[in-house]
C-alpha cells in the first residue's frame, strides 16, 4: 500500500487533533487570562492604602506642628495651611488661649501669631509670614456615614503621622450636651497632639478639624469645614466671628407640616424675631440657606447666622407659606461662651429645644 494510502482518513484525523489542540489552548489562554485579571484586580486594602499614601504626600507638606505656652505650661499640637498667605487653622485648644507661637515647617521653625480664637466653634486661627502651600477646602456636607477620611497629625511630639478611619456619625449632642452645630464623629484614635489636624477625604480636599476626642482616645470629634470657613468669612468681613441669633423658641410638632416638625412655641420680646411678624404655632421651615425639618436642625440654622445680617425665615402658618426678613443679633453665647472640647451647655443652643412635645395652643 502506498504511502498515500496509509494516510487514508487523515484528514478527519488532522481535524480532531487540531481541535483538540486548539481546545486545549483556548483553555491554557482563559486560565492564563483569568489569572492576569486577578492579578490586575489589586485587594482593595492595596488600593485603599495607595490613596492614603497619596493624601498623605500630597498634604502633609501643608501640615505643620504648633508650639506655644499658656499660663500653665507648654502646649504642642497641630495646624494646617489653608491659604498661601500662611494662614492656619487649628483647634481652640491649642490655639485659643496660649501665646509665643512657633510652627515648624519645612524643616524650619518660625514665629506665629494668633488672629482668631473662637471658643464656640472650637476653631482657632493663627498666622505666619510666609508664602506657603494650602490645602484645598472641601464640602463636609457631601460626607456620609462610612466616608472613609484621612488625618495627618504630630501625635506625641513623633513625626507628621498618618491616620486612617471612617465618618461614625454626624452628632448634635455628647453625653446630653449641645454642641453649637452638628459635628463629624470620625472612628479614629487621637494622640495629644493631634488636635487641630486636618480631617481629609480621599480626593485630599479639607472637611473637617480634629477638635477633641472621645473617653479613651478611641474616637474623636471634628468641626465641619463648612462650619470653620464660616467662621473665617465672618473673620475677613468683620475681623471677628460674628455668631447671630433671631431669639425664637421651637419644640417638636405632632405632626409634620411641609416635611417639618419644629414648631415655634413662642418668640422671645426684644429678640429680632419679636417684631417680624412670625407667631407661636407656625412651623418653621427655612432659616436663611438652611432647610429645617426637625426642632434640632435649628442648631446648624443658627450657627451659620452672622449677626447683622438680614436673615430670610419661611414658615408655614396653616397652608399658607410666609417668609419673614429679620436682622440678626449676636447670640447670647457669643458673651457668654461655653467651655471647649466639651460640647455646648443646653443652655448655649441657638433656639430652644423643649424635651417634651408642645401642641399647638
Amino acid at each position: 500500500m502506498s504511502r498515500l494510502s496509509s494516510f487514508r482518513g487523515a484528514p478527519e484525523f488532522l481535524f480532531r487533533l487540531h481541535f483538540a489542540s486548539i481546545s486545549r489552548l483556548t483553555l491554557a489562554l482563559s486560565f492564563l487570562a483569568a489569572t492576569g485579571v486577578v492579578r490586575a484586580q489589586e485587594p482593595p486594602t492595596s488600593s485603599i492604602s495607595r490613596q492614603v499614601k497619596d493624601v498623605f504626600e500630597h498634604a502633609a507638606k501643608a501640615v505643620v506642628k504648633i508650639h506655644g505656652v499658656d499660663e500653665h505650661s507648654e502646649i504642642s499640637g497641630t495646624g494646617f495651611f489653608v491659604d498661601p498667605t500662611g494662614t492656619l487653622y487649628t483647634s481652640y485648644t491649642v490655639g485659643g488661649e496660649a501665646g509665643n507661637f512657633t510652627i515648624e515647617f519645612a524643616g524650619k521653625k518660625y514665629p506665629a501669631r494668633q488672629i482668631l480664637a473662637d471658643i464656640r466653634s472650637g476653631m482657632a486661627m493663627l498666622k505666619v509670614d510666609l508664602a506657603t502651600p494650602a490645602l484645598p477646602i472641601g464640602k463636609s456636607e457631601q460626607l456620609e456615614i462610612a466616608t472613609p477620611v484621612v488625618t495627618i497629625g504630630y501625635p506625641l511630639d513623633l513625626p507628621e503621622t498618618p491616620s486612617f478611619g471612617m465618618i461614625a456619625g454626624f452628632d448634635r449632642k455628647y453625653l446630653g450636651r449641645y454642641f453649637s452645630t452638628t459635628h463629624l464623629r470620625v472612628n479614629l484614635p487621637t494622640q495629644r497632639g493631634e488636635a487641630g489636624a486636618p480631617l481629609l477625604n480621599l480626593n485630599g480636599e479639607v472637611v473637617g478639624i480634629l477638635v477633641s476626642s472621645l473617653e479613651n482616645n478611641s474616637a474623636c470629634y471634628a468641626l465641619p469645614i463648612d462650619a470653620a470657613e464660616k467662621i473665617r468669612r465672618d473673620f475677613v468681613r468683620f475681623g471677628e466671628a460674628r455668631h447671630g441669633w433671631i431669639g425664637v423658641n421651637v419644640s417638636e410638632a405632632p405632626a409634620p407640616v411641609a416635611g417639618s416638625r419644629a414648631e415655634m412655641t413662642d418668640i422671645m420680646p426684644g429678640t429680632p424675631a419679636a417684631d417680624c411678624g412670625a407667631k407661636a404655632g407656625d412651623i418653621l421651615v427655612q432659616v436663611g440657606r438652611t432647610k429645617v425639618c426637625e426642632p434640632e436642625d435649628v442648631l446648624d440654622a443658627s450657627f451659620f447666622i452672622t449677626a447683622g445680617d438680614i436673615v430670610p425665615i419661611t414658615v408655614m402658618r396653616g397652608n399658607e407659606k410666609l417668609t419673614f426678613n429679620v436682622q440678626a443679633d449676636f447670640h447670647p453665647a457669643s458673651q457668654r461662651p461655653p467651655l471647649i472640647a466639651a460640647p455646648t451647655m443646653n443652655q448655649a443652643i441657638p433656639l430652644k429645644l423643649d424635651s417634651q412635645v408642645q401642641r399647638r395652643p
